[in-house]
């Protein structure tokens, strides 16, 4: 079964865009060890909404798009990665390691990616 992982920072905190040398050393450990499980399907960090974004919006049978930065989301997905593992409860594990690596406040959103037959 294949899980994304998606972080969330705060768009508004140009520090936490910023990672020190400490967390990248952390981070490069994880990565490392996820690699080696062979549960890494993919992995991406991703720039700041200023750095360029937009949402797309189609309501009504209208579209509007709006560009980033955007001044009213505080949190935004600051990366994510796919993992192929047995099951929910992996996916938590691998989360939750990833969770760790940060001296600040951070959520981690898990999903299972649609699989069709």
């Amino acid at each position: 079964m294949r899980y994304m992982l998606m972080h969330k920072l705060d768009d508004s905190n140009p520090a936490l865009w910023q990672p020190n040398p400490e967390f990248i050393a952390r981070f490069g450990q994880y990565m490392e060890e996820v690699s080696k499980a062979g549960v890494l399907l993919a992995a991406e960090g991703l720039l700041p909404s200023s750095a360029g974004a937009a949402i797309i919006t189609r309501k009504d049978g209208a579209t509007t798009v709006v560009d980033g930065p955007f001044a009213e989301a505080k949190e935004v997905i600051g990366g994510f990665g796919i993992l192929q593992v047995r099951d929910q409860a992996e996916a938590v594990e691998w989360a939750t390691r990833f969770a760790a690596l940060f001296d600040h406040d951070i959520e981690i959103e898990v999903r299972k990616v649609s699989e069709y037959e």
